[in-house]
């Protein structure tokens, strides 16, 4: 393995996109409108044969966890989370009557917030009517996020009986000094109990959730934590990058950033993690993946089959994305589509018989062709130019003969190899994939937000 030296890359961290989606959600805007999502849902359901792929967000949790990035709503009235899965289901008649016709879901997806925060008999209602609404295939994968904090048994059953299959637990780490510095306790017994339990219930597969860079987290307290993960041994593990913005999330600030370990503990922390992981048995998938060698995301990373979306690595390419709740993001052919942030907002628009549709944006012929390299780029790990060249219609080194002049550098450094019709991410490179695609990004320059984005590093 590798020995990354901090001094030699330390310019390449940098704020950059994750690429979940491109361009990124920084470019939409409101001049798209309700109606253009209306018009783009109605062309794909006449002529479009993809599958669907369907995201929940639920946004509600008991408490705050400091390092927190996500959308999420801190309440305990149960009657203000009612009131929202009462609105959910009317978007989802919505969906029903302009997009679905025949089409079938093939994935679906429960994120938040703590979709556990719900209760079990909520669990089945909100399941049951999504069930009862759109026809699933057999092999639809259908996922859920969960706290083991504030989880029972009957949580777990009542997503199994309503046909879940896979389980992302969130962890962060073990160490009892980190969970306080982030106000997240999670005793070992508390989430080993939850493992046992997505067992018994023959779930298929159980995703771990890991974040490095967190307050007083060490070399050897981190290792500590991958080895109580190995023994768990879950189907997928994901190591995510703690990125420290109280300037967007101001609940952050509550973290000491003076306990934060430095860039270079972090990327000592990652080599370990990778080390420590293919060691067990697991494949590095590319960024903050890892999944046995039999687990399908291993097998797509194999067939160069993977596909990246809102939720992270995924094996499902061919679908369209239909998000609902508050902030969520849909992926319709060739637009995106973001629902409005707040509740009041969000129950106007369905009180007024139209999509909640906040913002978005259609992407022109430029933006499809970099949305295929950026993808495949952070998906395989390589740029196969003849490809994209009969994909497109076009000549790949008169098109990016100036993003192709940027790479010297990055080469120098052992990041890629470059050669005539083909640009390979080394070893190396694989850390930094997000600098590497972010030289295809026609947008990335003049973004005045990148701020916003976390650090590669």
């Amino acid at each position: 393995m590798f020995k990354f030296d901090m001094k030699k890359y330390r310019k390449y961290n940098v704020p950059g996109p994750r690429y979940t989606s491109y361009p990124t959600a920084l470019l939409f805007n409101n001049t798209f409108t309700y109606n253009d999502y209306l018009d783009e849902i109605k062309v794909s359901r006449k002529d479009s044969t993809q599958d669907l792929s369907l995201y929940f967000h639920l946004p509600f949790c008991d408490t705050l966890c400091y390092f927190c990035g996500c959308n999420m709503i801190i309440t305990r009235n149960r009657d203000r989370i009612k009131k929202y899965l009462d609105y959910l289901k009317r978007e989802i008649d919505f969906i029903k009557e302009y997009a679905v016709d025949s089409k079938k879901v093939i994935q679906l997806h429960w994120g938040g917030g703590t979709p556990t925060h719900l209760s079990p008999q909520e669990i089945n209602e909100l399941a049951s009517y999504i069930q009862k609404t759109f026809s699933f295939k057999d092999n639809a994968e259908i996922s859920c996020e969960i706290d083991p904090r504030e989880l029972t048994r009957e949580h777990l059953a009542a997503l199994r009986e309503n046909g879940f299959n896979r389980i992302s637990l969130g962890v962060q780490d073990f160490d009892i000094k980190v969970q306080e510095a982030v106000n997240r306790i999670q005793p070992d017994n508390v989430t080993n109990q939850t493992v046992e339990w997505i067992r018994d219930l023959g779930f298929l597969s159980m995703n771990i959730d890991l974040m490095y860079g967190l307050p007083f987290q060490s070399l050897e307290s981190f290792s500590n934590t991958l080895d109580k993960v190995i023994k768990i041994s879950p189907e997928r593990i994901a190591v995510f990058n703690y990125a420290h913005v109280p300037w967007m999330k101001k609940h952050m600030a509550l973290i000491n950033a003076d306990d934060l370990p430095s860039a270079e503990t972090k990327l000592n922390i990652l080599q370990l993690t990778i080390e420590k992981l293919t060691e067990a048995g697991y494949i590095f998938i590319g960024m903050d993946h890892f999944a046995k060698p039999d687990d399908e995301l291993s097998i797509a990373l194999n067939e160069k089959k993977m596909y990246r979306n809102f939720q992270g690595y995924s094996t499902y390419p061919d679908t369209d994305l239909f998000a609902m709740g508050i902030t969520g993001i849909s992926q319709v052919q060739d637009i995106f589509a973001q629902n409005y942030k707040t509740e009041n907002e969000y129950y106007n628009a369905l009180d007024n018989n139209l999509l909640p549709t906040a913002k978005g944006y259609r992407l022109s012929l430029d933006d499809r062709i970099r949305r295929y390299v950026i993808m495949r780029l952070m998906c395989d790990f390589e740029l196969n130019f003849p490809v994209v060249e009969k994909k497109f219609n076009i000549n790949f080194k008169d098109y990016f003969f100036n993003e192709l002049q940027r790479f010297d550098e990055m080469e120098a450094d052992g990041l890629i190899k470059l050669n005539s019709g083909k640009l390979e991410v080394t070893e190396m490179g694989r850390l930094l994939i997000r600098n590497i695609a972010m030289k295809f990004d026609a947008y990335i320059d003049n973004n005045k937000e990148v701020t916003k984005y976390s650090k590669t590093i």
